[in-house]
């Protein structure tokens, strides 16, 4: 069965209770776009408002994550510079951490160090897992050296995320029809490693884009704006 999330770009720390809440029972896994207004042009919770604050709280454990206790969430941090706040968003208790190529020259390390100080998910509760996100524009070939095995026999990363629209950030953009020949090349290479799809992502384009290799989809305006959407979350699954 093909994997939906449910994609959240919160603009404040209400708006993604609700956003979860509305989801809530319906799907164990939720996405949480992060954007600092650096790396994209959009800015989200936690940068706006009070948001640092409700951030703080929650890294002090002075507050719990909303719906902890109810379902699991990953983030996609659009933010410049990932190596500050790529651990904040791990002690906050995200199951996963997409991090984007494009967003520092350091992604490499950065993957490295976390799963050396993290390990994998498979191995304990501690263990993260990590995907990596790359544009439209850049090459496939960037991957490579993400997928080389270790010494340990794994890869470095859980999972490949391709963005479906040219302008990051920004939800109910139209998809690019490149990211399916993207999507083809990779799978086609890598039989095995998981194909996340993010951006313009709806009910034109979801079996094409499965078609082609993808076994993960993330989508945020097909899904809240329709009118029901635990059918729109089944019908993308099947």
């Amino acid at each position: 069965m093909v994997q939906v999330l449910p994609a959240i770009i919160p603009e404040s720390y209400d708006d993604l209770k609700d956003k979860m809440s509305i989801v809530s029972g319906l799907t164990p896994l939720v996405q949480i776009d992060i954007c600092d207004g650096k790396f994209v042009p959009s800015k989200g919770w936690p940068y706006i408002g009070d948001g640092e604050n409700d951030f703080e709280k929650i890294l002090k454990e002075e507050e719990g994550f909303p719906l902890w206790q109810e379902m699991d969430f990953e983030v996609d941090l659009m933010v410049k510079n990932p190596e500050t706040e790529a651990e904040k968003w791990i002690k906050a208790g995200a199951k996963a951490i997409v991090l984007h190529y494009e967003s520092s020259p350091k992604i490499l390390d950065l993957v490295k160090k976390l799963r050396k100080d993290y390990g994998y998910s498979e191995d304990s509760v501690a263990g993260i897992e990590i995907g990596l996100a790359i544009d439209i524009e850049t090459t496939n070939s960037v991957i490579d050296e993400f997928l080389k095995e270790e010494a340990n026999g794994k890869v470095l990363i859980d999972f490949i995320q391709f963005m479906g629209i040219r302008k990051i950030g920004y939800q109910g953009q139209e998809f690019d029809g490149e990211t399916i020949l993207k999507i083809s090349d990779l799978r086609e290479k890598y039989p095995e490693i998981v194909i996340s799809v993010d951006g313009g992502v709806n009910f034109d384009n979801y079996k094409d884009l499965v078609k082609a290799g993808a076994n993960k989809l993330i989508s945020g305006s097909a899904i809240y704006e329709s009118e029901n959407i635990a059918e729109a979350i089944k019908e993308m699954q099947s």
